[in-house]
């Protein structure tokens, strides 16, 4: 058994006290998503037949086709493209971009500058890359006021006849800000739709499926995309990612993904449906375990002394916990002791490192039982000031419980707390 210092222990048990009403709003809405992904299997009909495999070209694959339906009616929305084609949730969100966008058209992302990964995608105009801008589409971006939200002045100004998509990114990224809700999503949409009607809304929605009631394509957006292996997947989903949002542009996505006049009528499956099925049901109750151990993690941080963002009390709209430490140090002891309390890898110790994708080293704690499953517990952080660490996860609660023990007994033992 693992020993952790009685002061350690004791801010653990204030902590969870703290907290309990908090975990009775979580245990509300898992309810309430738990209950919408039920209600759409029986809508669909689902039945152990649409878990069967398919190989080759995949027509009339009766589980994928369902798939897509329930999925669509889970995110209210007109369709879906839901397949373990998607390599990650990058890859998914630029073929919804490379799906709608053409040359000459523009994408202003309204949010500041996107997570990390979406740089090289959006790119420079004429890298070789075949980045967006290498195809001729332009790029620009509004940043965020300094209190996090969206400067609509100069949405307003950079908003001309070109901008076809308009970008949100939901979660925080690796910023020091508030992750954006979905009724605030909902506002974003009501004004960009009153400053250019046919401009098309794309959300970024990684890490916030099933954190609250609704998704942000039933408050107005035209385009979602996320990955298979964080929240949707509820941790059994091996690979893949999902597109949500109006049908045309749902079908142009999937003509990027496959080929124009193809689209989502092929692909075969490879026996991971049952996987996804069974993840998607899992989903809301794993995301609540997680929701609950970030709630924890910010009560438990901020007792023993560091800045935590969102708080503890604070209403959550995805996953992701922030906490500020002092220096690399903390940060990397932190990063470290999260590994140290995975069931896999718990051996390994993760180092920053430059790795694909990615502007700075960063160091990522990954014990997962699939590879990047963030939707398991899991923490990573650039080595860049103000040395923040973004810790996600947790398909128990208990096993975060765990993880932020051994994190802070590791800062602990290298004096460092």
């Amino acid at each position: 058994m693992a020993v952790f210092s009685e002061e350690i222990v004791e801010w653990l048990e204030q902590s969870e006290q703290q907290v309990e009403g908090r975990f009775r709003e979580i245990d509300r809405i898992v309810d309430i998503n738990q209950w919408k992904v039920i209600e759409a299997f029986q809508r669909h009909q689902v039945s152990d037949f649409h878990f069967a495999g398919s190989t080759g070209y995949a027509y009339n694959d009766r589980g994928r086709e369902v798939l897509d339906l329930v999925y669509a009616d889970v995110f209210g929305a007109e369709a879906a493209l839901v397949r373990p084609h998607f390599a990650s949730g990058t890859h998914t969100i630029a073929t919804a971009l490379f799906g709608v966008l053409r040359p000459g058209d523009e994408l202003m992302y309204i949010t500041g500058r996107p997570y990390d990964t979406l740089h090289k995608v959006i790119g420079k105009p004429g890298d070789g890359s075949g980045s967006l801008q290498d195809y001729g589409i332009t790029y620009s971006e509004s940043a965020l006021l300094e209190d996090g939200t969206v400067d609509w002045e100069t949405v307003k100004s950079k908003i001309n006849d070109k901008t076809k998509v308009i970008g949100i990114q939901r979660s925080r990224g690796y910023d020091w800000r508030d992750s954006y809700t979905v009724d605030q999503i909902g506002e974003m949409v009501q004004k960009v739709k009153a400053l250019k009607p046919d401009i098309i809304v794309f959300v970024d929605n990684c890490y916030g499926e099933f954190t609250e009631e609704h998704e942000p394509t039933e408050v107005g957006a035209d385009l979602i995309a996320g990955s298979l292996i964080k929240n949707p997947g509820g941790g059994l989903a091996e690979t893949g990612g999902y597109i949500c949002g109006k049908a045309d542009l749902v079908t142009l996505a999937s003509y990027r993904l496959t080929a124009p006049g193809i689209g989502g009528e092929v692909g075969a499956m490879l026996g991971t449906t049952r996987g996804i099925y069974q993840g998607l049901f899992m989903a809301p109750t794993i995301v609540g375990q997680a929701v609950r151990g970030s709630v924890l993690a910010a009560a438990l941080f901020e007792r023993a002394g560091f800045q935590s963002r969102p708080g503890w009390k604070a209403k959550r709209t995805d996953l992701i916990q922030a906490i500020q430490f002092s220096g690399p140090e903390q940060l990397i002891a932190f990063v470290q002791g999260m590994q140290r309390a995975a069931a896999v890898d718990g051996h390994v110790v993760p180092e920053p490192w430059d790795m694909p994708g990615y502007e700075h080293p960063v160091i990522m704690a990954a014990g997962t039982f699939i590879q990047g499953g963030s939707l398991e517990l899991s923490a990573d952080a650039p080595i860049r000031a103000p040395y923040i660490a973004y810790m996600q996860g947790g398909l128990t609660y208990s096993h975060v419980k765990f993880g932020l023990l051994t994190a802070l007994q590791t800062m602990k033992d290298r004096n460092l707390l």
